[in-house]
């Protein structure tokens, strides 16, 4: 399974993930908890993540530069609900 982008959309406890493929196809829908994210990162390929800015985005986007993934911050008014 080869993805091409991931979603993160980042809350307190739980994350969403979502990923897809050179097709636009869904590859990956996660829902992980705190604990559970760097292990499912280290596991992906490095590929392009983009995650809303907010104050934890600036930690999990160092933690995932560190893995060789491309982080994108997305301003929030640009994000789409």
């Amino acid at each position: 399974m080869k993805i091409k982008r991931i979603g993160i959309d980042l809350a307190k406890h739980v994350f969403q993930v979502h990923g897809v493929d050179e097709a636009e196809q869904v590859v990956v829908r996660k829902r992980l908890t705190r604990s559970q994210m760097l292990r499912f990162f280290v596991q992906v390929e490095p590929t392009l993540i983009g995650m809303e800015a907010c104050g934890s985005a600036h930690y999990w986007a160092r933690e995932l530069l560190k893995m060789g993934h491309t982080v994108k911050l997305i301003p929030p008014q640009y994000v789409k609900p």
